[in-house]
């Protein structure tokens, strides 16, 4: 969509009848989609796209969309937060040559408290129907990914002694594995089995990006501003008593507590100068997932000068819960012992609308269709690692957090 042509493309969001499941409306190509629950996006079609990288690239991003909004006819018919024009973003971890992308879909079905709507972007209103059969990924098959077990074992143990030589609090460093599939994946594969898992997550896709993340980086609404900061994880238990247990421990660790106020610290300080009243717990809750268990704190606020929210999105990141603290030093470390091109995952993912209202996550619990290969599928997962980090349990916590894709990949 060129932003210069003389006739003005229209975005039209218009009121509809209750869609059902959001997921459910997608075709089998071009899925885009940001569900938690019932509620979210489920979208196709590109419209626009920007793609970007390097240091520059949130400031890029959002200049790229005020003036992609500027030069629509905006017919909003809905006016909730998601109505209207959306970008849907996804943004790499690093600053280094791999891309981050921006795009604006034809059609989007949104779904907020009970209102439902479909907007149009250069596009007529579809007439929703039955999509394809979902298409299953037949044979599957693991290998390997660039950090192998023994290599991540050997990487967090030389973080440990970097830590406990004074050098840096705390590092979090990824592994990854890779799944080889008899038949070209589909993305309404693993989207389906992630968010009936993981409710309570934010499951998304963009540009091949698949995942169901349980951290909220940022959400703007109005001048509310929202940071779910998710740090210090135990297994579930295998009953109801043993997985209070766990709870228990976890909440009593000095090892996950340290890892969760470092985390929150760091996001805390970094809303604070956007926010003329920011309000943090003294005291992290826990959260129990499918899989695992983690230490939770919300942290909210007033924005005072009205930056979007991609913006914010951009001053947060990376938080100590994918980096480290200090920033600078635990991501040279991460450069140096993981050595791995994380691409997008672990970084911002979201959506921004034309008021600059929206939501980004982490990219967190999640996988990559290759783009080259549409059989091959390169899922991560990371560990903070800070002063008592075992190697053994951190491998083992790895391995825990690769279940939520291996489980939805393997699902029938």
């Amino acid at each position: 969509m060129s932003t210069t042509a003389r006739t003005r493309t229209v975005a039209r969001s218009v009121p509809v009848a209750d869609p059902g499941p959001l997921l459910d409306t997608l075709p089998d190509d071009q899925v885009i989609a940001w569900t938690r629950g019932t509620d979210g996006f489920a979208a196709w079609g590109e419209a626009a796209r920007l793609t970007i990288s390097g240091t520059d690239r949130f400031r890029q991003a959002a200049q790229w969309w005020r003036e992609l909004v500027a030069s629509l006819d905006i017919d909003d018919q809905v006016h909730v937060p998601g109505s209207g024009p959306v970008a849907f973003g996804s943004f790499t971890f690093d600053d280094g040559p791999a891309s981050s992308v921006m795009i604006v879909p034809n059609i989007i079905v949104g779904r907020r408290d009970g209102a439902a709507w479909i907007t149009t972007i250069g596009a007529n209103e579809p007439a929703l129907s039955d999509p394809p059969p979902v298409r299953p990924a037949g044979q599957i098959r693991y290998s390997d990914g660039y950090v192998t077990s023994a290599r991540y074992e050997a990487a967090v143990a030389a973080a440990v002694e970097r830590i406990e030589s004074g050098s840096l609090d705390k590092v979090v460093l990824a592994r990854d594995l890779v799944a080889s599939t008899e038949h070209d994946l589909d993305a309404r594969a693993l989207l389906g089995p992630l968010s009936r898992t993981y409710p309570s997550c934010w499951t998304f896709a963009i540009d091949g990006l698949i995942g169901a993340t349980p951290e909220l980086l940022v959400r703007r609404t109005g001048d509310h501003v929202v940071s779910r900061v998710l740090a210090g994880t135990t297994p579930r238990g295998s009953d109801a008593v043993v997985d209070a247990q766990h709870a228990a421990d976890l909440l009593a660790s000095d090892k996950d507590r340290v890892e969760h106020e470092l985390a929150v610290r760091s996001v805390s300080d970094a809303l604070g100068p956007f926010c003329s009243d920011l309000v943090v717990p003294r005291a992290p809750e826990v959260v129990r997932l499918a899989n695992v268990q983690h230490l939770q704190t919300d942290i909210t606020g007033r924005l005072a000068n009205g930056e979007s929210a991609l913006d914010l999105a951009a001053s947060l990141h990376p938080t100590a819960a994918v980096c480290g603290t200090p920033t600078g030093r635990a991501r040279d470390l991460i450069r140096e012992l993981e050595d791995m091109d994380r691409g997008r995952y672990a970084g911002p993912v979201g959506w921004i609308d034309s008021r600059g209202d929206g939501a980004f996550g982490i990219a967190l619990r999640c996988a990559q269709i290759d783009p080259h290969d549409a059989r091959s599928l390169r899922m991560y997962a990371g560990c903070g690692i800070v002063e008592g980090s075992v190697p053994a349990d951190e491998l083992a916590e790895s391995q825990t957090k690769l279940l939520a894709i291996r489980e939805a990949l393997e699902s029938r």
